[in-house]
């Protein structure tokens, strides 16, 4: 599965007061994120009416134990592609869940991978963004950029603008260094009930998704 056929660079990430910045090649500037151009122009009216609704600490214990889920998924699924052992969950209830969250993003959404071409790929436009997407390949016959996504119960697909975002973001970065035309975004997402969904955007939708990130783009650099 894994067919290692760019030289994808190890980006130097630095955690600032700003939010998540890259370091390209020694001596450039530092660059934000895709993830911290994306929450700096969000509308977060939902999530603030949500800690409201829970309290603070409820908020932040529900965050933790879905960011542990995720991270638990995230690693085991690149040790996976990676031809390791990756089936050496603990006992815990978290560990329970991520190990059923795997067996299903691999039963029914890496099955439809037919090559990756690298695991946690850094990528980065030149003087504007950088990121690392999960993998970069060819999902369902094209070249696709394919992020996976932990969620307590799989969202509606307009709830996921910003994922879409994310993913045409790190698609234009890689047709830049790279040459390649991907035109696709795959978002897999696995639920703590093990239900699988695959968030397709291709063709118009890609491109309207490309113009809406260009969109936040501007927003952010012009706030700075």
């Amino acid at each position: 599965m894994l067919v290692e056929k760019f030289p994808y660079p190890k980006l130097k990430r630095l955690q600032t007061e700003l939010g998540r910045l890259y370091v390209g090649n020694e001596g450039d500037e530092p660059v934000p994120s895709v993830t911290t151009i994306l929450d700096s122009t969000a509308d977060k009216t939902h999530l603030i009416e949500w800690k409201k609704r829970v309290g603070e600490e409820e908020a932040n214990r529900q965050s933790q134990q879905a960011a542990g889920l995720g991270t638990k998924v995230h690693n085991a699924i690149e040790k996976y592609v990676k031809g390791q052992e990756w089936d050496n969950f603990g006992n815990n209830l978290v560990s329970i869940l991520a190990r059923k969250m795997t067996l299903s993003m691999i039963e029914q959404g890496l099955s439809k991978v037919n090559e990756l071409w690298g695991v946690e790929v850094g990528l980065l436009a030149q003087g504007l963004y950088a990121g690392t997407t999960d993998s970069v390949g060819i999902y369902e016959g094209a070249e696709s950029i394919i992020d996976y996504k932990t969620s307590k119960k799989l969202k509606k697909r307009e709830w996921i603008e910003d994922y879409f975002l994310q993913g045409c973001a790190y698609a234009l970065a890689h047709n830049e260094m790279y040459g390649t035309n991907i035109r696709k975004v795959a978002i897999l997402m696995v639920d703590r009930d093990a239900k699988f969904g695959d968030y397709i955007i291709e063709g118009n939708e890609f491109d309207y998704y490309c113009d809406r990130w260009a969109q936040r783009l501007e927003d952010y650099y012009r706030s700075k």
